[in-house]
């Protein structure tokens, strides 16, 4: 008799379990395992065209046989990045709208714009680190210097000379220069430019003597013979000019200014789907046509592919970039 009781409540139990489920009951992390249902949005916090909406939309053809289900990609600029950052952040927290961040929306913005209306480290769920594109400076022709060291003794023989373009106040290509003159213990003359074009052709034409840039951007010109490169400003060495040392090779130890790229989702996305997004982006970085467009743009993929290893990461970003802005006291522009 007993054991008829109890088996009779046990089925009444689970009945009554599966109908609060279906009726919304249950938290959202219990009733996410069926996730993605419908295509899922990956924003990019730039204009279309660029080498990060490219990869983008390379990860987004991938992840759609992962997933199951379309992935749109939809660009939102502006701002530094903050526009489609703060778009992702307010979105609802179920893992359909995701962004592609850089190290800009994802580390420094939090230190340049005061009102800025998200954390990096508090409005976002971390999904997983892509890579890191390295930087490398680069000099012209013009320069006196080979490597780290004669460039440094001839920027102290000849103060105010010397003068690195830069993308914008407050791009990694200004941090960068800050971060160099404090640790070489220089004084090189920021310009700033409204983007990486206009910078680059003063360069190339003398305006101005040097640029910490993206490998992708520097590589055809430093082949051409247009620019020196002096040295990666990275932490490893970079397979597209292997014999290329770095920075901090050289004697400028612990130097690394690389952009990142990380996906990120709203904060208080549930973990299983988050588990679900971590493994397919994982497995599309997988996909031979994805690791060929890394390699073509120079990205070196990252060893901590988990969420936590991008947590990590993102606080140990907002950290070092927190104390350049404020010793520098940098507004952006």
């Amino acid at each position: 008799m007993n054991r008829c009781m109890n088996k009779r409540r046990l089925i009444q139990g689970t009945l009554i379990a599966i109908g609060f489920a279906a009726s919304g009951g249950f938290p959202a992390a219990f009733a996410a395992t069926d996730f993605p249902t419908r295509p899922v949005t990956l924003v990019v916090p730039f204009p279309p065209g660029g080498p990060t909406d490219a990869l983008a939309r390379r990860l987004a053809e991938g992840l759609k046989a992962q997933l199951g289900q379309t992935v749109v990609v939809e660009n939102k600029a502006g701002a530094g990045g903050n526009i489609g950052a703060e778009f992702v952040a307010s979105a609802k927290p179920d893992g359909y709208t995701v962004l592609f961040g850089t190290s800009g929306p994802l580390a420094i913005n939090v230190s340049l714009y005061p009102n800025q209306s998200y954390d990096p480290q508090k409005s976002f769920a971390p999904i997983v680190r892509i890579g890191h594109l390295p930087n490398v400076l680069a000099v012209h022709p013009a320069v006196p210097a080979t490597d780290l060291q004669s460039l440094v003794a001839y920027a102290r023989a000849n103060p105010g000379k010397l003068s690195y373009a830069s993308s914008g106040n407050g791009a990694s290509s200004h941090l960068a220069g800050i971060l160099f003159n404090e640790m070489a213990g220089t004084d090189i003359q920021h310009i700033p430019y409204r983007g990486t074009g206009p910078a680059l052709n003063d360069l190339l034409g003398g305006q101005v003597t040097m640029v910490f840039t993206d490998i992708l951007t520097a590589l055809p010109h430093i082949k051409a013979g247009k620019l020196r490169a002096i040295g990666l400003a990275s932490a490893e060495r970079s397979a597209a000019l292997p014999d290329l040392p770095t920075l901090s090779e050289q004697g400028l130890k612990g130097y690394d200014v690389s952009v990142f790229f990380g996906i990120v989702a709203p904060a208080a996305t549930p973990s299983d789907v988050i588990a679900v997004l971590n493994k397919a982006f994982v497995g599309a970085m997988a996909d031979p046509q994805v690791r060929q467009t890394l390699a073509a743009q120079g990205i070196v993929e990252a060893t901590d592919l988990t969420p936590d290893g991008l947590r990590a990461f993102i606080a140990q970003e907002v950290a070092k970039w927190r104390v350049v802005v404020r010793q520098a006291n940098i507004k952006p522009d």
